[in-house]
């Protein structure tokens, strides 16, 4: 009975961890995949990751003669576990 409701609580309090977690922090800290929807009209330049979680992205303006793509910024860890993915994608 003990060892049921330690695992009860366990799993309450990972799901109030979870549950208070932004998209950027639960792809950064537990892997996964996220996507991003660039504003009309900007190409993506460069993207990364900062202390606290914190994806920071570098856009400009689309030229005329560009068309929009989608780009895959993914994490390579050591062991090859929790690796995340932010897709990126542009529209014209």
């Amino acid at each position: 009975m003990n060892r049921r409701l330690l695992l009860v609580g366990i799993l309450l309090v990972l799901i109030m961890v979870c549950s208070a977690c932004t998209e950027q922090q639960k792809t950064r800290a537990f892997g996964g995949k996220m996507i991003i929807d660039l504003p009309k009209g900007q190409k993506l330049v460069v993207a990364t990751w900062k202390t606290g979680d914190n994806l920071w992205y570098l856009t400009r303006p689309m030229r005329p003669n560009e068309t929009p793509e989608v780009y895959e910024f993914t994490e390579s860890s050591s062991f090859g576990v929790l690796e995340d993915k932010v897709i990126f994608k542009e529209y014209k």
